[in-house]
């Protein structure tokens, strides 16, 4: 199951690696770029307020049957029509209430409209994420590989018509951004469903009110976590817009250093989708999980300490590279911000582990506390520090919350605290960050360093047995 896992994962990162970066770096910075930092911060402050209500969206549907169908594959035939008539009705709900919300908070004439696009593009975006989770529930990977990257390719091509093309003659709206966005939706959608119909061999438009209300109870757990993990990821860049006067500009700031935090996230993300049926399965079988949980651990921990080194030493050059103003104050940003990824990242074991296992009330309990704190640091520290103050709070909390859930995840499943292995992370994380401090003024190219940092990191992985040599001929030989 683990060589499984490892080889899915490869095969699922290499595809986003060709087509991720430049959908952040070469589309979404464009963008920003071309339309300045206010206009861009018009769009993620909305683009944030519609994501508050997704609980409406999925009401932990995707979630609930992922870990349904990895567990019960046959339940597929019979839950397929049933969901998703129920996820096109929540999607209607949705709509009405996040723009009556809208209306409440103010949205008028071109913000409204355009919270309008981004809720109707929120409605297709749940709706894949669930026809993708039948996919991985029936382990199906390389196939949700392929649709992991396919709005995005379609928008990569939309937007760089719009972007580079000399019939727009240089002109760009943001408009056209949620629009190239909104058919992206629209193609995969269309295409999942295919695939998912092919798989299920049925679907019945019509509303049957026992499932409904079966699923709706089911899920709810899992809808509450969803809610309250949204608080507390996109709740700061609505407050920044709310509280500071300047609020958009400082949104359009955050946005610049928050992109590539959002950018790695993705293939954290990924892990989870990979790890949450896997893990599922195994615990169903009543296999032990520590092995597969301490791998994870190593395959993400070590990496995204290597990033969160190399952005907090080169977080000027960095932002400098990608944006023409406000070039310190996101330097500043990003620098925390990749600090708290690190602590996202783990979140993406520890949290997808006590999903698979059902432990939704440890989690909503932990969520909430965490939702408790953002709103807390945010409220103290946005007036004081503006967008820095935001990611002070998204430090503080994402610190918080994976720090429960290990401990929550050691209790339920009584996995000891293996000291020569935390030892060994420690010596790794001392040994290749002391080692890339003091080297730093021998590189006149910081993009060098930054490779040789990703080498030491992986060195010293390799000598302390973190990742083993022998593990990874078997997974090259692998026929």
């Amino acid at each position: 199951m683990q060589r499984k896992f490892i080889n899915n994962l490869i095969f699922i990162l290499f595809l986003n690696l060709l087509v991720k970066p430049f959908w952040i770096l070469g589309i979404d910075r464009t963008v920003q770029n071309k339309v300045g930092a206010e206009e861009y911060g018009l769009y993620a402050s909305i683009f944030g307020f519609a994501i508050l209500l997704n609980i409406i969206l999925d009401f932990g549907i995707t979630n609930y049957n992922n870990r349904n169908i990895a567990q019960h594959s046959h339940m597929l035939r019979r839950y397929f029509s049933g969901i998703f008539n129920v996820k096109l009705i929540l999607g209607i709900i949705y709509l009405i209430a996040t723009l009556l919300f809208g209306l409440i908070a103010g949205y008028e004439d071109r913000a409204f409209f355009l919270l309008f696009v981004l809720s109707i593009n929120q409605i297709m975006a749940s709706m894949v994420l669930y026809l993708r989770s039948n996919i991985t529930g029936l382990h199906l990977f390389k196939t949700e590989g392929i649709l992991s990257i396919m709005d995005r390719v379609i928008m990569i091509i939309l937007c760089s018509i719009l972007l580079w093309s000399s019939y727009f003659e240089g002109e760009f709206e943001i408009e056209w951004f949620a629009y190239a966005q909104t058919w992206a939706y629209l193609i995969t959608l269309i295409i999942a469903f295919v695939l998912v119909y092919m798989k299920a061999e049925f679907y019945r438009p019509e509303i049957d009110i026992k499932l409904f209300r079966i699923i709706l109870k089911q899920s709810l757990p899992f809808a509450l976590l969803v809610l309250l993990m949204s608080f507390y990821y996109r709740l700061d860049v609505v407050m920044i817009e709310r509280l500071l006067p300047n609020g958009r500009a400082e949104v359009g700031i955050y946005s610049q250093a928050y992109r590539l935090l959002e950018g790695f996230n993705m293939f954290g993300y990924l892990f989870a989708g990979l790890l949450l049926p896997t893990f599922s399965r195994m615990l169903k079988n009543k296999e032990h999980v520590g092995k597969l949980v301490s791998t994870s651990f190593n395959l993400i921990f070590i990496p995204a300490m290597a990033v969160a080194t190399i952005s907090f030493m080169y977080s000027r050059e960095i932002m400098d590279i990608l944006y023409l103003s406000n070039i310190d104050a996101s330097a500043e940003i990003y620098q925390v911000l990749m600090i708290s990824f690190v602590a996202i990242a783990l979140t993406y074991i520890y949290g997808t582990l006590l999903t698979a296992n059902g432990s939704l009330k440890q989690l909503n309990i932990v969520s909430f506390i965490g939702m408790l704190v953002n709103l807390g640091l945010n409220f103290w520290l946005i007036p004081k520090q503006g967008a820095y103050g935001a990611a002070v709070a998204t430090l503080v909390t994402q610190a918080f919350v994976i720090l429960a859930q290990i401990i929550i995840s050691k209790r339920t499943f009584g996995m000891p605290y293996e000291i020569p292995f935390i030892l060994r992370q420690s010596l790794l994380v001392l040994l290749a960050c002391g080692i890339s401090y003091y080297t730093k003024s021998y590189f006149s190219d910081f993009k060098i360093h930054a490779i040789a940092i990703m080498a030491l990191f992986g060195g010293f992985a390799l000598v302390l047995g973190l990742i083993r040599k022998e593990d990874i001929l078997k997974l090259v030989k692998k026929k």
